[in-house]
């Protein structure tokens, strides 16, 4: 069907004015394509991503108590009711009273990041020392110390030993069970390996690093054959 235009509209479309809004228009749609087109991709998870594949928890890891120090120390600065630790110039509560100048000793932490890394296999991340209370004098500082990393001898699953040997080179491995859950492999020597081929059981020495604000969270380490 053919298309009638009055004069007006004839003069209209083939003004200037037209045909800057024709291309406007024709702009417009080109750009809702193009922003239709990024949003249908960023769906897609970008390899740039560090937790691409992966699920929140599984990228932050898992927080565990790895470690305590005792350090000796010079009081700094007074800031208000904190002061300052020489020589890191670490920040603490100023609970003892404590004046610039005075020797004193500080309870220090580091945690570890547990994550999952390529092919399962765990990654450890450790943090910096961390001052968390302060001591007048180093016998406290022990005795808290002492109920954070405890030491026990305890029997754990035996997963299994293995053997490899590469240009002519032996390696013998025992991974176990610690009890709280974690894995380790450890190298033993050929006699042990033959000693421990075929147990279920192994008796081994353990330290429980337990956390400070949270005292039923804990980590065990290994720390030797019984």
């Amino acid at each position: 069907m053919l298309k009638h235009y009055s004069v007006g509209e004839a003069a209209w479309k083939a003004s200037p004015r037209a045909a800057k809004i024709k291309n406007a228009l024709r702009l417009a749609a080109a750009m809702l394509l193009v922003a239709c087109l990024l949003g249908a991709c960023s769906n897609e998870k970008s390899v740039f991503s560090k937790s691409a594949g992966r699920s929140d928890s599984e990228a932050s890891g898992t927080s565990v108590p790895w470690d305590y120090r005792i350090v000796a120390g010079t009081v700094g600065d007074i800031v208000g009711s904190d002061m300052t630790v020489l020589p890191d110039n670490a920040l603490l509560p100023n609970d003892g009273n404590y004046a610039t100048g005075d020797k004193i000793w500080t309870l220090q932490y580091m945690s570890a990041n547990m994550t999952e890394g390529e092919g399962g296999r765990s990654e450890v991340g450790l943090s910096a020392w961390t001052p968390i209370k302060s001591y007048p004098d180093e016998a406290k500082a022990k005795a808290d110390i002492a109920n954070l990393k405890i030491s026990i001898q305890t029997n754990v699953e035996l997963v299994g030993v293995y053997l490899t040997e590469y240009k002519g080179q032996q390696r013998r491995f025992a991974i176990i069970t610690l009890p709280s859950g974690n894995r380790i492999k450890q190298p033993i020597d050929q006699e042990r390996y033959a000693k421990l081929k075929g147990l279920k059981k192994v008796p081994v020495l353990v330290e429980e690093v337990h956390d400070y604000g949270q005292y039923d969270l804990s980590y065990a380490k290994f720390r030797g054959w019984a």
